[in-house]
C-alpha cells in the first residue's frame, strides 16, 4: 500500500488553544502533569511505586534522555522529571496491543491514525507476522519468527544487502551482543540515531580533542564561573539539567543563552526537588540571551573570536591562556590569521544580534576561565554543524576551559544509553582497533569496509541494493527525514523487523513481509535461565551504571533485547563459535566479553556493581589530546552559512513539543510555548506574517526547496511567535516530510533538520 505519512493533515485540525507563556517551567504544574500521565496509564498508586524506584542506585534508568544523575545522594522525593514520568508512564501503560487488535484492524485502518493515536494504543504482548499481500499481522511463534528472519538473510547475495539498525533505548550488553551478530553475519552496516543527532559532535570532537564525547562532569557545573548553552531547549528535552544549572547560579556562576527560541526552561525554572520552591518566581537562570538567527551560529560564534583577539592584542596575557596554548593545542597561529578573512561588518547580519549584546557576552567569555559550553540539535543539525562545534571548541581552547574542575564540552545527548550504544561498537565505521579484538576474542574476522549510515541505509533500501531492514527499538520512518521517499525505501525491502515495546508508525510502513518482536522494556524484571539480571547503561557524561526493572512483564511472551539478539544469531549463523544461548542466559557472561574487548571496562562486573557505578576514562577530561592527528587539541578553521534564501522564502527547524519524546507523542499539548490540542503548528516573525498577508491561525501549505526539488506539506497553523525575522519552527515528525534526504552536513552527513528553506502558500 501507498499510504501517505503527515503530509497531508487530518480530515481537520484539533480545536487549537492559544495560551499565555508560563514564566516559569517546571513548578506545581509540571508535577501535576506527570502524575496525570501516571494515573491515565498505569494507575496513581502503582505509578507511585514505580517513580520512587526510577533514576535511583537500586532501581532502573529512565527510557528518556540520557541526563546524568548525581553521583552522590539522590532525590528520595523525585529524581526524575515530567517527561520521564511519561516516558515511564508509556512503558507502563495498562494498554495492550494483542493478537485481537491486530485481527480486527488492518495496516490500511491503522494506517489513518495520527502518531500520537496509534502510540496510545498500547504494549505489544506477542510476536507478529505479515505475509506478503496481507493487511492484518497475525501472531507467530518466537521460533518461527526467527526462522523467517535467518532464511531470509541467508539467502541474501551478500551480507551488505542487510541494514541493521539501532535506537538509543538499547542496553550495553544487548547492543555489543547486536553489534556482535551484525558482524559475524558479514557487514558494518549499523547505522543509528545518533547519525542523525550527536554525529557532527562526535566528528569535531574527535579531530580536536581526541574523543568524541563530552568533557565535563555533573559537578562541573557546581563550579562553573560561566556556562554557555546554545541550540537546546532543557524545560522540555531534559529537564534535570535545569537544577544543574540553578546549582552554576547559586554559587555565582553565569548563564548566556544562544537559541532562536527564547525557551521557558532557560529564562526560569521552578525546582520540583524543593516544594518550598514550588510557589514564588522561581529562579531566573539566563543572564544574557542571545536570540540567534538559525543558523547563524558560527557567524556569532567567530565575531566573539575576533573580539577576543582585539582585546588580547591590546592588552597581550589578558584573553588567551597562553600556558595552556602552548603546551597543549595546535594549529593557533593558522586560526588566528583565518579570522582576518571575516569582518564583523559581514558576519553582523547573520547573527541577528546587536554587537552591543555581542560585546556583552565577550566580556563574560573574556572575563572568566571556567567555562562550559552545552550544545544540542540546534547546533548539530545544518550543514556546517562540525563547524559550529569546532569554532566553541576554539574558544575554550582559547581560555584553556578543558580538562579543568567547571569547564569543558557538554554535547546534551537525546535517547538514554546512544552513548553508550556508541562505546559498545554500534558504528557503521568502527575503529580497527576494536575489530581486531573481536577477532582475537571470538575466533572469526569482522569486516573492515565501512558500513552504511542512516542517510546512506535509506538511499540503498530506496535503490533495492538493501533487502532487509532490522530495527533494534526506535520509530525509524517517523525519525528519519523525508518521510514518503523513506516510507517508499521501507516498502522496497523483502523483509523489515522491528524490535519494538510499543505500536509505532514503523510497523505500518513495511517491506513485503514484516515481523514485530516485542520486548522488555526498562521498568519490567529480566528473568532468565540463570535467574534475575540487570542491564547497564552510559549516561551522557560517560558514567556506566546498573539499570534493574522492578514491574512484572506485560506479558510471558516478551523477550529481553538480548534473548532476541541470541535467537537471530541461532537461526542465521551457521559456523559461529559463539554460545549465544549462554550469553543471554547470563549477562555477567556477556560483560565479561566487554571488557575483553573495550578499553576501560577492567573489573567491569565488580565495579559496576559498585552503587552509581563508574566513570570511563575520558582524556579530554585528563587535559590529553595524544589520541588527535597531531597529538595536541587542535585549533580549526570554520565556515559560516553559505545559506542564501530568494524572495518569500524562509529558514525552517524542527523541533519537539513539550508532550513528546523524540518520536513518541504522549500529548497534544506545547505548554511552555502556550499551544494547546495541536500539532500542525508554524511558528514565524509577526513583521514576515505581515509581509506574507498571513494572520493568527491561518491555514497554511508548506513547500521545501531543495536543488530544483520541492516537498509540500499541507495544513498547517500559523502561529505569531517570538523568533528571528525569515525563521520558522515546526514541530517534528510531522514536518519530516519537507527534510530532504540528500540535505546534509558536511563530514557527518547528519540531516539538516533545523536548515530547511521552505515557502508558505494561505489555502
Amino acid at each position: 500500500m501507498s499510504q501517505k505519512i503527515n503530509a497531508q493533515p487530518p480530515e481537520k485540525l484539533t480545536g487549537i488553544k492559544l495560551k499565555e507563556i508560563p514564566h516559569s517551567a517546571v513548578g506545581v504544574k509540571a508535577i501535576v502533569s506527570a502524575l496525570t500521565h501516571i494515573k491515565d496509564e498505569v494507575g496513581i498508586i502503582n505509578g507511585i511505586r514505580l517513580l520512587k524506584n526510577l533514576n535511583q542506585k537500586d532501581g532502573f534508568d529512565c527510557p528518556g534522555c540520557a541526563w546524568p544523575d548525581p553521583d552522590a545522594k539522590r532525590a528520595f522525593l523525585a529524581e526524575y522529571c515530567e517527561n520521564g514520568a511519561k516516558a515511564v508512564a508509556e512503558e507502563a501503560t495498562k494498554n495492550k496491543v494483542s493478537s485481537l487488535f491486530f485481527a480486527t484492524h488492518s495496516v490500511a485502518e491503522l494506517s489513518k491514525l495520527s502518531d500520537y493515536e496509534i502510540g496510545k494504543s498500547g504494549r505489544i504482548t506477542q510476536p507478529m507476522y505479515l505475509p506478503e499481500g496481507k493487511d492484518n499481522y497475525e501472531e507467530i511463534s518466537w521460533e518461527a519468527a526467527f526462522s523467517i528472519i535467518g532464511k531470509e538473510l541467508n539467502t541474501l547475495e551478500s551480507p551488505d544487502e542487510a541494514i541493521f539498525y539501532t535506537s538509543g533505548r538499547t542496553s550495553n550488553e544487548a547492543a555489543f551482543l547486536y553489534q556482535l551478530f551484525v558482524r559475524q553475519f558479514g557487514t558494518n552496516n549499523l547505522p543509528d540515531c545518533s547519525n542523525m543527532c550527536h554525529e557532527s559532535s562526535g566528528s569535531a570532537l574527535s579531530e580536536t580533542l581526541g574523543i568524541g564525547k563530552g568533557s565535563v562532569t555533573l559537578e562541573d557545573f557546581d563550579h562553573a564561573d560561566l556556562v554557555i548553552v546554545m541550540g537546546q531547549n532543557p524545560g522540555t528535552n531534559h529537564p534535570r539539567m535545569l537544577t544543574a544549572l540553578g546549582e552554576t547560579k547559586k554559587n555565582g556562576g553565569k548563564i548566556i543563552t544562544v537559541n532562536p527560541l527564547p525557551e521557558v526552561g532557560l529564562m526560569n525554572y521552578k525546582d520540583p526537588q524543593n516544594p518550598l520552591k514550588w510557589i514564588g518566581k522561581g529562579q531566573d537562570l539566563t543572564d544574557l540571551f542571545l536570540q540567534v538567527k538559525i543558523n547563524g551560529d558560527v557567524a556569532l560564534l567567530k565575531i566573539i573570536l575576533k573580539l577576543m583577539k582585539e582585546k588580547e592584542l591590546e592588552s597581550p596575557g589578558s584573553v588567551f591562556n597562553h600556558n595552556f596554548i602552548n603546551e597543549k593545542t595546535s594549529g593557533l597561529e593558522e586560526m588566528l590569521a583565518d579570522l582576518d578573512r571575516f569582518s564583523i561588518e559581514e558576519l553582523l547580519p547573520e547573527t541577528g544580534i546587536s554587537i552591543d549584546k555581542i560585546r556583552e557576552a565577550t566580556a563574560l567569555i573574556i572575563n572568566n576561565e571556567k567555562i562550559i559550553i552545552c550544545w544540542a540539535m540546534g547546533l548539530t543539525q545544518h550543514k556546517n554543524a562540525v563547524d559550529n562545534i569546532r569554532e566553541l571548541v576554539n574558544i575554550l581552547l582559547l581560555k584553556g576551559s578543558i580538562g579543568k574542575k567547571g569547564a569543558g564540552t557538554c554535547p546534551v545527548r537525546g535517547h538514554s544509553n546512544v552513548q553508550g550504544d556508541r562505546t559498545m561498537g554500534i558504528w557503521e565505521k568502527p575503529p580497527t582497533s576494536f575489530l581486531d579484538s573481536l577477532d582475537k576474542e571470538f575466533n572469526f574476522k569482522a569486516p573492515r569496509k565501512h558500513g552504511l549510515d542512516v542517510v546512506d541505509s535509506i538511499e540503498a533500501m530506496h535503490k533495492k541494493k538493501a533487502k532487509v531492514f532490522v530495527g533494534m527499538g526506535g520509530n525509524f520512518v517517523s525519525a528519519t527525514p523525508d518521510t514518503e521517499f523513506t516510507a517508499d525505501a521501507l516498502r522496497n525491502c523483502k523483509l523489515t523487523v522491528q524490535i519494538s515495546t510499543k505500536l509505532n508508525r514503523s510497523h505500518l510502513i513495511h517491506g513485503k513481509k514484516a515481523l514485530i518482536l516485542p520486548c522488555l522494556g526498562r521498568s519490567e524484571k529480566d528473568i532468565q535461565s540463570s535467574g534475575e539480571q540487570f542491564i547497564t547503561v552510559e549516561n551522557s557524561m560517560g558514567v556506566v551504571h546498573q539499570s534493574h526493572g522492578h514491574l512484572e512483564p506485560h506479558s510471558k511472551k516478551l523477550l529481553s533485547e538480548t534473548a532476541i539478539v541470541a535467537g537471530l544469531a541461532n537461526a542465521t549463523l551457521k559456523n559461529t563459535t559463539t554460545n549465544w544461548t549462554a550469553l543471554a542466559a547470563n549477562y555477567d557472561l556477556i560483560r565479561n566479553k566487554i571488557e575483553a574487548t573495550i578499553p576501560g571496562f577492567n573489573n567491569y562486573n565488580k565495579r559496576v556493581r559498585i552503587k552509581g557505578g563508574f566513570y570511563l576514562p575520558n582524556n579530554a577530561r585528563e587535559n590529553n589530546f595524544s589520541p588527535t592527528a597531531t597529538g595536541k587539541a587542535n585549533f580549526t578553521l570554520n565556515k559560516p552559512s553559505d545559506l542564501e534564501l530568494e524572495k518569500n522564502q524562509f529558514i525552517m527547524m524542527t523541533i519537539r513539543t513539550h508532550d513528546q519524546y523524540n518520536t513518541t507523542i504522549y500529548g497534544l499539548d506545547d505548554r511552555y510555548r502556550g499551544i494547546l490540542n495541536e500539532r500542525r503548528v508554524v511558528f514565524m516573525n509577526a513583521d514576515d506574517m505581515k509581509e506574507q498577508n498571513l494572520k493568527q491561525l491561518d491555514l497554511v501549505d508548506l513547500t521545501s526547496h531543495f536543488n530544483n526539488e520541492k516537498r509540500v506539506a499541507k495544513g498547517f497553523l500559523v502561529i505569531s511567535y517570538n523568533i528571528p525575522k525569515q525563521c520558522t519552527a515546526t514541530y517534528f515528525p510531522e514536518a519530516n516530510v519537507l527534510v530532504p534526504l540528500k540535505s546534509v552536513a558536511k563530514i557527518s552527513n547528519t540531516p539538516t533538520s533545523k536548515t530547511v528553506i521552505i515557502s508558505i502558500e494561505k489555502r
